[in-house]
């Protein structure tokens, strides 16, 4: 049973001090002199009185209620969450990079400009680009970026293209991203295969096609193996294709988006490249393109001469700073500490292996979760609970009830056209041991949900907090606490 713990509003005493200020020594002036009498508490703030041990003790206890990869298997398919080496850690805290400022002189950043511009070439070979900025903070920032490098191409021309096809299955960023940066997203439907519908992408291209969105493989974790006919239909329409990288863990190494035929490509390197993941940050989206959007790459763009960096701001027809500065460096460094203990046999091992735990996973759970697709998948499966359904079991609550046995369930309900779907992303860096406690527990959800459905429907009944009214919890959230 959930054991019952006190608010630190309850632990307080009058009181109690968690420090033990001097006696100020300097010329005081009182605060309704400086601040208008409106903005002015007319009562003290109802804040705890406690010691700093209890203080601490707090503190502690809530860091212990935190959940991520250094904690326990983090199976959140679509948004890859593997281990972060801390090797990797370790050298972004070196003094030379932590310690830099990011108005300093080109000159006086020589070896942070050296690794931005080797990271770049890195993901060039990587992903089969002719050249890549680091510029963008985010995967969101990162597709931003490459639908506004797409319009910039178009426009230049003098062609007005306007509409950027998405699959039903894309991440909710793609049309969002479309969206924004001012043009119309057609959806195009799924073939019940899980693939695109050739047919139904020939009759959405036209003159006025500006791009397809797409990853592969794709948010069901199947790869498109028509991907080449797919890049005629589009290229021939005149249009462009735009790589979302968010999968790219399934194929480092193996196969690559330039040679496939998308024209840009996004990486997160908070995902694949194994940074600091999770809680909106941080994050890095470099953009990769082919060389006929070179042109119009944000500025500034890192040159070499052979014997120096520089940063190169004389480019017209770029589509200027996506940026305040260049890139969220600190995840760059990661990352290519990252890139250079791997190497190139170790970023294609690193892909094998996560196609093969997710693969093992749908293997061991198919017989007791519904299984959409009838072929193996890439770095992620999709499993779904109607096998549950007629005993009154939903997605949510299998979620909920991996909660009792400390698992972070899997990301749930997504892709929304997979009914109930239940998405499993394991890595490359989860140990078959780590994969059959997790596959023991499924199973035994399962079995639950014949014998005794309640322990399902109530779950958690183990976590600090039980099972919440999601709904009213969205609609009316209660934040503030009342004595």
């Amino acid at each position: 049973m959930r054991k019952a713990k006190a608010l630190i509003f309850e632990m307080g005493k009058a009181g109690r001090r968690a420090t033990d200020l001097p006696a100020c020594d300097v010329p005081q002036t009182e605060i309704s002199s400086l601040i208008p009498d409106k903005f002015l508490r007319k009562d003290a703030a109802a804040l705890p009185e406690l010691s700093q041990q209890d203080l601490m003790r707090h503190y502690n206890a809530l860091s212990t209620r935190n959940f991520g990869v250094d904690s326990g298997f983090y199976p959140l398919g679509s948004c890859t969450m593997k281990y972060n080496p801390k090797i990797n850690e370790e050298v972004c805290r070196y003094p030379g990079f932590a310690l830099l400022h990011p108005l300093q002189d080109a000159a006086t950043t020589q070896g942070a400009l050296e690794l931005l511009y080797e990271t770049e070439q890195y993901l060039a070979e990587i992903s089969g680009m002719d050249a890549v900025t680091m510029q963008p903070v985010a995967g969101a920032h990162g597709e931003l970026t490459g639908l506004k490098l797409i319009r910039a191409y178009h426009r230049h021309r003098g062609e007005a293209r306007t509409k950027v096809i998405v699959p039903d299955s894309a991440h909710g960023t793609n049309p969002a991203t479309a969206t924004v940066c001012g043009l119309e997203t057609v959806e195009i439907k799924s073939h019940p295969d899980g693939a695109i519908d050739l047919d139904a992408l020939k009759a959405a291209v036209g003159p006025d096609t500006a791009a397809l969105m797409l990853t592969n493989p794709s948010t069901l974790g199947l790869f498109e193996s028509n991907i080449e006919a797919i890049a005629k239909i589009v290229h021939d329409a005149g249009g462009l294709l735009y790589y979302d990288g968010a999968n790219a863990n399934a194929i480092m190494g193996i196969v690559r988006p330039g040679d496939m035929g998308f024209d840009v490509v996004h990486f997160n390197l908070h995902k694949t490249f194994s940074t600091p993941h999770g809680g909106g940050g941080p994050g890095s989206g470099p953009i990769g393109v082919k060389s006929g959007l070179i042109p119009f790459l944000p500025v500034p763009l890192i040159t070499y001469d052979g014997s120096q960096y520089g940063l190169d701001f004389d480019r017209p027809l770029s589509i200027g700073k996506v940026h305040s500065f260049y890139g969220n460096f600190g995840v760059i460094v990661r990352a290519y500490a990252y890139i250079r203990t791997m190497g190139p046999d170790g970023l294609k091992l690193a892909s094998e292996d996560a196609v093969l735990n997710a693969n093992y996973c749908l293997s061991r759970l198919k017989d007791d979760f519904y299984s959409p697709f009838n072929r193996f998948c890439m770095h992620e499966c999709v499993l779904t609970s109607l096998k549950q359904k007629p005993y009154g079991v939903r997605t949510l609550d299998i979620a909920k009830r991996l909660l009792d046995y400390g698992y972070h369930p899997p990301t749930i309900y997504f892709p929304m056209i997979v009914e109930e779907a239940l998405m499993i992303e394991p890595t490359e860096t989860e140990s078959k041991e780590t994969l059959d406690g997790f596959i023991a527990v499924m199973q035994r959800i399962a079995r639950e949900a014949e014998s005794d459905v309640s322990l399902i429907k109530s779950a958690p009944s183990t976590t600090v907090v039980g099972r919440l009214d999601e709904t009213t919890a969205a609609r009316k959230p209660v934040v503030k606490w009342t004595p």
